[in-house]
């Protein structure tokens, strides 16, 4: 049964990449956010809410600069909250929201195998790089380099998670300092791989086969 194959793995002596255990950090993102912030990244003010009011209020602190996002680990489209939603506010009743401020820069997907670290930047004017097609807009990727404190913070935070392998967005202000967002345990690290030559998946087998 599930559950059952669910403990073998969970208590099995051999490397897994990565365990049931771990990977429910992710189900909930506010929870994941506050374990982030323990390992000093700073992450975007957070309001999870069914309040309308309360959505109102969080925008107008923030300058009206503001996005909203699911609160459990399923995909969703990250977008920008605007002067026109207010409109559709009132649909916040109806399920659980997360609103977090914008928080301008350049986006970084950083891949950490074992103890090493692949770091792709990810420039666009799309507020969602994954979906840069759909708002007509080019995306550019390339490898890059982590100053060494941030990536060895990246390399804490995944082992703090207990995560083998994992997939860390940040953003990098125009100040350069380095925002957390969140912690992927299931990376789709191909897409970043393919866009930039980068051997994270020989990085996986190398670990696997040690």
């Amino acid at each position: 049964c599930l559950v059952g194959s669910e403990m073998c793995i969970r208590d099995s002596p051999v490397l897994v990449i990565n365990r049931p255990t771990a990977v429910r950090s992710n189900t909930s993102k506010p929870y994941q956010l506050e374990m982030i912030a323990r390992y000093g990244f700073p992450v975007p003010r957070t309001l999870v809410t069914t309040i309308p009011e309360e959505v109102d209020r969080f925008y107008d602190e923030c300058g009206g600069r503001v996005i909203y996002k699911s609160v459990s680990h399923r995909r969703s489209i990250v977008q920008r909250l605007t002067e026109a939603d207010r409109g559709r506010r009132e649909q916040v009743r109806r399920c659980p929201t997360q609103f977090q401020e914008y928080i301008p820069g350049v986006d970084i997907r950083v891949h950490t195998v074992g103890d090493r670290v692949f770091a792709t930047e990810i420039t666009t004017e799309a507020t969602d790089y994954r979906y840069a097609g759909r708002e007509g807009v080019p995306r550019e990727m390339r490898g890059v380099t982590l100053p060494v404190p941030v990536a060895e913070q990246c390399l804490r935070l995944a082992a703090g998670l207990e995560l083998p392998m994992s997939g860390i967005d940040l953003r990098r202000t125009p100040e350069g300092e380095y925002y957390c967002f969140e912690v992927n345990p299931s990376p789709a690290f191909t897409f970043y791989q393919a866009h930039t030559g980068q051997r994270i998946g020989d990085a996986l087998v190398d670990l696997l086969a040690s």
